[in-house]
């Protein structure tokens, strides 16, 4: 997770909003990403998604399991959709989002039974700081 709020800062350098994200694999990083969506105009370059198709490209497939995802910030809906469809076995999430989480918060997507694949989730690991970062971000542009 300390790797993932590295990643959520360089993000916040470049305005944008400061998420991170770290795929793990044997305790090695496979993968990692973080916001981008203003710099790159794309809607769906959100930490996690930038993480999973980075580790695509190297592992050259699709499908990521046995593997753990850290995320500075509890998931949306595309993005734990994303995570669920490449059967990553585990999310780890920093701060938790009360307005749009879908790993718990206001939707449990990743055991939602219409879907073929669970992932285990675990959230609240460094909170504070990851909390601290965005809380700090928002503050700063109101």
């Amino acid at each position: 997770m300390d790797r993932a709020l590295a990643l959520a800062e360089a993000a916040e350098r470049q305005g944008e909003v400061p998420v991170g994200a770290v795929l793990v694999r044997q305790g090695q990083i496979v993968a990692e990403g973080y916001n981008r969506p203003i710099q790159s105009c794309d809607p769906t370059a959100h930490a996690e998604i930038e993480a999973l198709r980075a580790a695509g490209r190297l592992l050259h497939n699709y499908r990521f399991p046995e593997t753990t995802l850290y995320v500075t910030l509890e998931p949306c809906v595309m993005c734990m959709g994303a995570i669920v469809h490449a059967r990553v076995k585990r999310l780890v999430y920093g701060a938790s989002d009360p307005k749009r989480g879908s790993a718990g918060s206001i939707l449990a997507l990743h055991r939602a039974e219409f879907l073929n694949h669970r992932v285990d989730v675990s959230g609240g690991v460094l909170a504070e700081e990851c909390g601290r970062l965005l809380k700090a971000f928002f503050e700063r542009r109101r």
